[in-house]
């Protein structure tokens, strides 16, 4: 009878370890399928903003991005585009402003969340002391430059989901703001295009009590350094020019815009020709605009 109960008791066993090793293997095969899947997902995202001049294939780009997102979203590279396309689709292609608001939301916490997430940030954070978001705001004060993309796309989407909100809203977020791109400027000022110095160009337009000339300071260095991106012109002109009354000044430039070939740089040629279009439709508002 003893023999029985042993033979039992290891039938069990071998059960249990086989049942294991089955559920065990399932679950590489679900998690393999899952990395090819996440692969392929973002390898279509990846061809579909290539040929991001086309407004559709901007719409397709965050479509899988969205799916492999869901996926992996620790994926530091994979939020980095996912959060920039989202801007790209704000920015460009939505005209109601509650769907804009909404993308550069998104794009603005999907940035946020691999910021906060990532182990070298992480390990800075758990050196810094204080309450926590006193620790958030030293540690973004030095993070290192892998970080940067994710920095600058929070920071990027968080002002344009504020520029329609109360002044008080973008006061209140004033301090995260600098410190993420004055670290940015410190460690890559040409990140983008002269993107930090485009930044504060739009920053300081719309916070009460700075001086203008701040703004005009930060487009100047954004256009000097990269006047081949159409973005710092037409921006200066729609954030300072339009801000310090100089009518003339926003008119030619973005009529010199209008006169440039937009394939003059070809990394920039998709953005150039949204910027483009953007120099249109504010020239067409110039009489509301300086009433």
């Amino acid at each position: 009878m003893r023999k029985y109960y042993i033979i039992i008791y290891w039938l069990l066993i071998s059960s249990s370890i086989s049942v294991f090793w089955q559920c065990t293997n399932q679950k590489i095969e679900v998690q393999t399928a899952e990395s090819q899947n996440v692969d392929f997902l973002i390898e279509q995202a990846k061809l579909f903003w290539e040929q991001r001049s086309d407004s559709n294939a901007v719409i397709k780009a965050n479509y899988f991005l969205g799916l492999a997102y869901n996926i992996e979203k620790n994926n530091l590279g994979l939020s980095n585009l996912y959060s920039r396309s989202l801007f790209f689709q704000g920015m460009f292609l939505e005209n109601d402003k509650i769907k804009k608001d909404s993308l550069f939301l998104k794009g603005a916490e999907i940035a946020k969340y691999s910021v906060l997430n990532d182990s070298l940030f992480k390990s800075i954070l758990n050196k810094t002391i204080g309450d926590y978001n006193f620790k958030i705001l030293s540690a973004l004060s030095i993070a290192p430059k892998e970080l940067v993309p994710g920095m600058y796309w929070w920071a990027t989407n968080k002002l344009w989901y504020l520029n329609n909100k109360p002044a008080i809203e973008r006061v209140n977020h004033r301090e995260l703001l600098e410190i993420i791109m004055h670290r940015i400027i410190s460690i890559e000022p040409d990140y983008l295009y002269g993107g930090p110095y485009r930044f504060f160009g739009i920053f300081y337009s719309r916070i009460p009590g700075v001086e203008i000339t701040q703004s005009k300071s930060y487009f100047e260095k954004a256009t000097s350094s990269h006047p081949n991106y159409f973005g710092n012109k037409v921006q200066m002109s729609e954030f300072y020019h339009q801000k310090a009354e100089n009518r003339n000044l926003f008119h030619n430039q973005l009529q010199s815009i209008i006169n440039i070939d937009p394939i003059i740089n070809p990394e920039t040629t998709p953005e150039n020709i949204f910027y483009q279009k953007r120099a249109v439709h504010l020239l067409n508002q110039e009489e509301v605009l300086f009433e």
